[in-house]
């Protein structure tokens, strides 16, 4: 269920976009795909491999902290899986990179799976600086979008419950005395020693530049790709980042963005008065560009990890 619903999910949004465009403007879209100039994605490929290279680079600094020196190619290959099992079941991907090194390399889960969530927890820090940046460029624009599309009233209550969830499971972590409590803490101060190598290891500073570095590359490739269409080229950098910031959301929070990707692209730019059909195009181009290149890589890094590793 855990994949059928985000693919269907995906499939409904894309239904849904489709039906609400006339035969004319269907045509239009096809012809803003005929006419885009492939040069800048392919160019945005090539920065998006730039930061799958920084990330398996990244992942020494808290391993080696560790004690664990895994080879480079190997975490390579782990990171793109990753993205390529995150196409599946959304944030899946961390955990088969730590069961990846884990087999190949040695090194425990736990302490594996906790160096991850520390990149995850920076990956977040720089991702808000992100959002910072947007609302300081386009806070009318955002509050307009978040004020239009989500049922504020509704959004509180969730965060209640949540609230209130989070209370019980702090009481039960504190006062229970369940085996399963208890062996979910042993494993739980493996990971937390993986979080912390990131604060004590002796490379916090390439860690930090890696780390910002990946997400320049973010960006680029998805400021790169407008110059594909004349129509978008002379997008200002309000828009762009106000774009990236949605586009990453859908991205994180479904499978990769199938489906809800170009549609929220496609809503962000009508915001700033760029047609619908253009930002749907823009936003199709941009989704299909990046999941070929990681299905490529991912299914290249399934074939070659056994046969780079064939002492294992």
């Amino acid at each position: 269920m855990s994949i059928i619903l985000p693919v269907l999910l995906g499939a409904v949004l894309i239904i849904y976009q489709y039906n609400s465009f006339s035969a004319s403007e269907l045509a239009e879209m096809k012809s803003y795909f005929i006419k885009a100039d492939y040069f800048y994605v392919v160019l945005s490929l090539v920065i998006a491999l730039l930061g799958f290279l920084s990330r398996a680079y990244r992942w020494k600094y808290s391993l080696a902290h560790l004690g664990y020196h895994p080879k480079f190619h190997n975490n390579l290959l782990a990171v793109c899986i990753a993205y390529f099992v995150n196409l599946s079941i959304p944030r899946s991907g961390e955990i088969s990179r730590a069961l990846i090194l884990k087999k190949y390399e040695d090194v425990p889960f736990d302490k594996a799976f906790g160096t991850i969530v520390a990149e995850r927890v920076v990956d977040l820090a720089i991702f808000g600086l992100c959002v910072l940046l947007s609302m300081a460029f386009q806070f009318e624009f955002l509050k307009q979008f978040v004020l239009e599309t989500i049922p504020l009233e509704k959004l509180a209550y969730i965060s209640i419950a949540l609230f209130l969830l989070m209370a019980i499971f702090i009481l039960l972590w504190i006062f229970s005395k369940w085996k399963v409590i208890l062996s979910l803490k042993a494993k739980v101060a493996g990971l937390v020693e993986g979080i912390l190598s990131i604060y004590y290891m002796p490379n916090k500073i390439p860690f930090l530049v890696h780390s910002f570095f990946i997400w320049i590359t973010y960006i680029l490739m998805f400021y790169v790709t407008v110059f594909a269409l004349p129509e978008t080229s002379g997008i200002g950098f309000g828009t762009l980042i106000t774009a990236f910031v949605f586009g990453s959301l859908a991205i994180g929070f479904t499978n990769s963005g199938f489906g809800a990707y170009p549609l929220l692209i496609a809503q962000i730019f009508v915001l700033y008065g760029i047609p619908e059909t253009i930002g749907t195009a823009f936003g199709w181009i941009v989704w299909i560009s990046q999941t070929v290149l990681i299905v490529i890589l991912g299914l290249l890094s399934f074939a070659f990890l056994p046969l780079l590793n064939r002492d294992k």
